[in-house]
């Protein structure tokens, strides 16, 4: 397999731009709450012009989730040799999990904002979740342990919307606890919704 191309000049200047734009908003998020911080205020705390920022970010929604992508991204890498540690499908997605639920417990502030924004806009460029979930599956796959009737990509898609749901339900639920419900969903995602006496 080729290897990929390292970025060029032009587009880790960008990166590093969207990266300083994010990161001076969370930092301004975190001080003053979500809701207070406008966009003017952004643009100023990150020396940038108006212009600018609303040319990479419409809106501030659109800020959070590039945080949120970013900070995906290096807990995944974090994980790496743990999740390879781990002997089976099930102790690995346990694993990506629980570290997802102290994440999420941490940026719950947030996440309501993030996830409207998200559900309303096209995720196309966003979809790291779903490629750490389908590595995950196709390793089980090839592994035996899960069916391969389907794609891993599809799986994952699949598994996606489960976590999703399980998260929006802990952020709408008073009583939901995010740990219980990520076990539901892993259980339902591994052994589907049969009852015991029916398998």
């Amino acid at each position: 397999m080729a290897d990929t191309p390292l970025p060029g000049r032009r587009e880790r200047k960008r990166a590093q731009t969207l990266d300083h734009l994010a990161a001076t908003a969370f930092a301004l998020f975190e001080q003053h709450g979500f809701d207070a911080v406008t966009m003017e205020q952004i643009a100023t705390a990150a020396d940038v012009a108006k212009g600018t920022l609303y040319n990479h970010f419409p809106v501030k929604e659109a800020l959070l989730g590039h945080q949120f992508h970013g900070e995906f991204d290096r807990g995944m890498a974090a994980l790496r040799e743990q999740v390879a540690a781990c002997p089976d499908f099930r102790g690995r997605l346990h694993l990506v999990l629980a570290a997802s639920a102290q994440w999420c417990r941490a940026r719950r502030p947030y996440l309501m904002p993030y996830f409207r924004y998200r559900f309303t806009h096209d995720d196309s460029k966003h979809s790291n979740s779903q490629s750490a979930y389908g590595a995950l599956i196709a390793a089980g796959q090839q592994a035996g342990e899960l069916r391969r009737d389907l794609e891993a990509d599809h799986l994952a898609m699949m598994f996606k919307q489960l976590y999703f749901g399980a998260v929006w339900r802990w952020l709408t639920l008073p009583d939901c606890d995010l740990d219980a419900e990520f076990a539901a969903i892993l259980d339902l995602f591994l052994n589907g919704t049969a009852s015991r006496e029916a398998r």
